[in-house]
């Protein structure tokens, strides 16, 4: 039996492939079948560009209807589907095509100038070389059989080492995970999804997508989050997934109110934590209860709050079917209900590994199989999961994952920087910012505005510091460790 996720999604809408599938404003809606048709296009070029099954395919593109077509052209041909920011730099780019080993690369042209592998590019427009060959291409209209345990696709995420992992994602994983969100969000048919999310990390691209998908139902295809474009076209959805900072943007728009949501079933939020202060918010001005889930990178979704029954604010709800969560000690041992821990699953949905990081992979699981997700939270009597923070010094700003350390080691390395140290303290609009503690070793004079430039063309702007300041010395412990909770907790107040 092929267990291609392919097959499972073309099966779940083959009854509606001639509806509507994306809506991008401005354009004429693509149907799922036109989708699909444009897949096998893209399939063949892919195929023609020598890609072959277990091949990884790097794409950094921005969101559109060709993009979603070549995400299924990779399960088409049991190639590796690897997603990127498309805010990272050449630079960054760079990292991760040399870690993958790609056959191919999708992207801009000026980021594939910098790259030294087989490369065709895709315009923003969709007019580029590689939209060129998929025009021309002979379509490959079967679908490569692929198992159970075969990778579909592959994510990077990161640490606080700095250096990036790539975690690798199975077809189970995904189908596993998409299923389940379909069953309890409750989609259907008649459900239409307003897409404002990218789609180069897991909730806009497998949890909105595949859950739209398993229901053949439309999708408001947004290039970006907008409010104006968000509220014009809200009036027309019954189902939005965001992050919190858009919803608080929202909430900063007078025009935002129960009228608007009228056609609304359900608003859910994830990517990030909401503050219970949003929800009441949320909920007063709209008489809707945002659902709160919780997820990661290797897991997918992990828990979500009831679609009936109580939504506690602050809280992110109970396990998916099929997944075991637990909440441990240091030591694996698990703790009382309402005892603060180390939230601990093991998952279908659970990743296959980090990329040639065997000894990462390893260390991230306890020796009866649990995986140790890093955050910090409790679990009470009813199984309700509240996160209560994380174990490493990650940042979530806008929805997006920073990671310290890439910024520390370019801080670092500018002449007259002693060290530094990045955290994130609390905003109201991006739910964290990013600020940078920087001491100077008084050799040379370092400006704020030399500390910025030296992150230009290195790192996306969304990882860039909001704020600079400057300390005589970093706090550490007895073993010299950066005090981050410390500077955290000294900071929290800092105007951003």
């Amino acid at each position: 039996m092929n267990a291609n996720l392919f097959i499972t999604l073309r099966r779940a809408y083959e009854s509606r492939v001639d509806s509507t599938f994306l809506r991008v404003p401005g354009h004429a809606p693509s149907t799922y079948r036109d989708i699909e048709e444009r897949s096998a296009a893209m399939a063949g070029a892919l195929r023609e560009c020598g890609v072959t099954v277990g091949d990884r395919v790097v794409v950094q593109i921005d969101k559109s209807p060709d993009a979603v077509a070549l995400y299924l052209a990779c399960l088409r041909v049991g190639a590796v589907f690897l997603p990127l920011n498309t805010a990272y730099t050449p630079a960054e780019v760079e990292f991760f095509v040399d870690d993958a080993t790609p056959a191919i690369v999708v992207a801009r042209p000026a980021t594939l100038e910098h790259l030294s592998v087989p490369v065709e590019g895709l315009d923003v427009d969709g007019t580029g070389s590689f939209a060129a060959l998929a025009d021309a291409a002979s379509s490959f209209d079967d679908v490569v059989e692929r198992g159970a345990d075969d990778l579909a696709a592959m994510l990077y995420t990161s640490g606080t080492t700095g250096r990036s992992k790539g975690a690798m994602l199975t077809h189970a994983n995904l189908e596993s995970n998409a299923v389940a969100l379909h069953q309890i969000w409750r989609f259907t048919p008649a459900d239409v999804l307003l897409h404002t999310l990218p789609i180069f990390h897991v909730h806009g691209l497998f949890v909105a997508l595949h859950c739209a998908m398993l229901s053949g139902a439309p999708v408001i295809f947004l290039p970006r989050f907008d409010v104006d474009d968000v509220l014009e076209h809200l009036p027309a959805a019954t189902v939005m997934m965001g992050v919190p900072t858009q919803y608080t943007r929202l909430l900063a728009d007078e025009r935002f109110d129960a009228s608007a949501c009228t056609s609304i079933r359900l608003f859910t939020s994830g990517s990030a934590p909401m503050t219970a202060a949003v929800h009441a918010e949320f909920t007063e001005r709209t008489g809707h209860r945002i659902l709160e889930r919780y997820g990661m990178t290797e897991a997918g979704m992990i828990t979500s709050n009831p679609y009936d029954g109580e939504r506690v604010p602050g809280t992110v709800g109970f396990a998916l079917p099929g997944v075991d969560l637990r909440v441990a000690d240091d030591d694996g041992h698990p703790v009382g209900a309402g005892e603060t821990g180390v939230v601990e699953i093991r998952s279908p949905g659970l990743f296959a590994g980090y990329w040639q990081l065997p000894d990462k992979t390893a260390a991230e699981f306890r020796h009866d199989g649990w995986f140790v997700t890093g955050d910090v939270g409790s679990v009470d009597d009813e199984g309700r999961l509240t996160l209560e923070g994380r174990s490493s010094d990650m940042i979530i700003s806008g929805g997006y994952n920073v990671y310290p350390k890439e910024i520390e080691l370019v801080l670092d390395a500018v002449p007259g920087v002693l060290e530094s140290a990045v955290i994130g303290v609390p905003h109201a609009d991006f739910g964290e910012a990013v600020v940078a503690i920087v001491v100077r070793d008084g050799t040379v004079e370092v400006t704020d505005d030399d500390l910025a430039a030296s992150l230009d063309g290195v790192l996306a702007r969304f990882k860039h510091p909001k704020v600079y300041v400057a300390a005589e010395s970093l706090p550490r412990n007895a073993m010299s460790k950066v005090q981050k909770a410390e500077l955290r907790a000294r900071y929290a107040d800092l105007p951003t």
